[in-house]
């Protein structure tokens, strides 16, 4: 199996697709599972659509899910003349044939309705073998060519038989070459043709399985016709179900927009271990009761077998902005935000900070540096504080967008007010508007300001007042931090600090 050779191949003809993103998942986790190579080709022969800023987007997406391949990038667009050989060999052969149809021109009539009276006579209904120069002689061929007429060359699909091959996924798959037509395998303009590129170039990395979307189920048949044109075995296809909309239709670029880019969930602070664990699921499973997967875990259990045959929906919320993606997804990416560990979140957590200018270079500074440089005898430093912040405030949050959204107050002053939790927690208790201010002077007698010490100063204060212990915390919580729920306000206090607690329960830009 470590001769295992595996091939992702989008178009660059926009961004990366979450249907083409689960393919390279699948092909990936394949290559790794059975110690094989992963190979990359960019399929950019249609010159018309293909943008470099689409293959940009591609890779910027691959790179994210970390998806890296083992050898070079193949650009299809370089092995046009390996494929006008390939065809011209097939000519030269008698498996394939010129054909002088004019594109402004109807075929000759005449032998066009002869063609096709064979072809009812033999049962063939389909007419699938009525093109007039089929059956040329190759004398007559080479005088049309060498005169300067223009021709597409066709492969000459045999009039009796059947294509067959065992796919990994569906089972056994069959059709009648009566089913195919002759393929254009060069146009007259000597342009390769998709099907042909992609069985030359298979060949030429080395591919022995082809893992691609159901929707490729009907190439598969016309491929394989070109690899026993050519003399060479078909490598081993595996097709995999197709991932629709949330009402079961198929998802589109034009009709969903960026809801299916990768792009869009990689800037929206998705997790790439996340999306890669949720995008494993999407017509997958390991047959056990579990949804969380490290990529190494993945990696070990991934099989052919496991692939469904039923097709994955993806049930983000179209009509929604605020529910934008699929439920399970946003769940899974909270739960690694939570689970994974603050080693591995740090670096994420940081890279947001810094996109939303609330990163400040000393939250690197551990307190044994900050002792070095101002001999200051500290209890914690920058570095951990910020650790420390960050370990408390992720628990109730979605995306890394969290941190720099409804975490904004822990790393600045500029924050805002969810005017909910103002009404719940402020508005309604507007004896509060005196009351925090005061708490906030009891603060400024305290020489340490820990959570034990805090939670006694406040149990009083509320005793003192004649109200619930939640209602000082909770308009506290909304003054500090801005929102109405979050981790212990207890923690909250001690990561604020003294000085900030004190002038923000002070602050009347809420009430106003």
């Amino acid at each position: 199996m470590s001769d295992v050779r595996v091939r992702f191949a989008p178009s660059p003809t926009g961004y990366l697709h979450i249907g083409s993103a689960r393919t390279a998942l699948f092909n990936y986790l394949y290559a790794r599972h059975t110690g094989g190579k992963f190979l990359l080709r960019i399929e950019d022969t249609d010159l018309a659509r293909s943008t470099d800023e689409s293959t940009r987007s591609i890779l910027e997406g691959l790179a994210w899910l970390g998806f890296a391949p083992d050898e070079e990038i193949i650009f299809q667009s370089n092995n046009a003349d390996k494929h006008r050989e390939a065809a011209r060999r097939l000519l030269a052969e008698g498996k394939a044939y010129r054909d002088f149809t004019p594109k402004e021109a109807p075929k000759d009539a005449n032998v066009k309705d002869a063609i096709k009276e064979r072809a009812r006579a033999q049962g063939d209904e389909k007419h699938m073998r009525d093109n007039p120069y089929r059956d040329l002689s190759s004398d007559e061929s080479d005088v049309r060519a060498a005169a300067g007429e223009p021709f597409a060359i066709r492969l000459k699909v045999p009039v009796e038989g059947r294509t067959a091959f065992n796919d990994q996924v569906y089972g056994i798959q069959e059709r009648d070459y009566a089913d195919t037509e002759d393929l254009v395998l060069l146009r007259s303009d000597g342009h390769p043709l998709y099907n042909l590129a992609v069985v030359c170039d298979d060949i030429e990395m080395g591919i022995t399985h082809v893992i691609r979307g159901q929707d490729h189920l009907t190439n598969t048949h016309k491929q394989i016709l070109i690899y026993e044109a050519l003399g060479v075995t078909p490598p081993t296809f595996a097709h995999l179900p197709l991932i629709m909309a949330p009402n079961k239709g198929k998802l589109s670029k034009r009709k969903h927009g960026e809801v299916v880019s990768m792009t869009t969930y990689r800037d929206a602070g998705f997790l790439a271990d996340a999306f890669r664990n949720f995008l494993a699921l999407l017509g997958w499973s390991a047959s056990e009761e579990r949804e969380i997967y490290s990529l190494e875990e993945l990696i070990e259990k991934f099989s052919l077998e496991g692939i469904h045959r039923s097709n994955a929906v993806f049930n983000f919320h179209p009509d929604d902005p605020r529910k934008w993606t699929d439920d399970k997804a946003i769940w899974m990416n909270a739960e690694y935000i939570r689970s994974m560990s603050l080693e591995g979140l740090l670096p994420h957590v940081k890279a947001e900070l810094k996109a939303a200018k609330l990163w400040r270079d000393e939250y690197e500074e551990s307190r044994e540096q900050l002792h070095e440089r101002t001999s200051a005898s500290l209890e914690i430093g920058y570095k951990e504080w910020f650790e420390y912040t960050v370990n408390l405030i992720r628990q109730r949050f979605f995306t890394l967008k969290d941190f720099s959204a409804q975490g904004r107050a822990y790393f600045s002053e500029d924050f805002d007010f969810d005017p909910a939790a103002i009404a719940k927690n402020l508005t309604k208790f507007p004896e509060l508007k005196e009351w925090l201010p005061e708490l906030a002077e009891r603060f400024e007698s305290m020489e340490f300001f820990f959570e034990d010490i805090i939670e006694e100063v406040v149990k009083a204060f509320a005793e003192e007042k004649g109200t619930k212990l939640g209602v000082i915390m909770n308009g506290a919580r909304t003054l500090l931090t801005g929102v109405a729920v979050g981790p212990s306000m207890l923690a909250v206090f001690e990561v604020i600090g003294k000085e900030r607690s004190i002038m923000r329960l002070k602050s009347q830009i809420a009430w106003n």
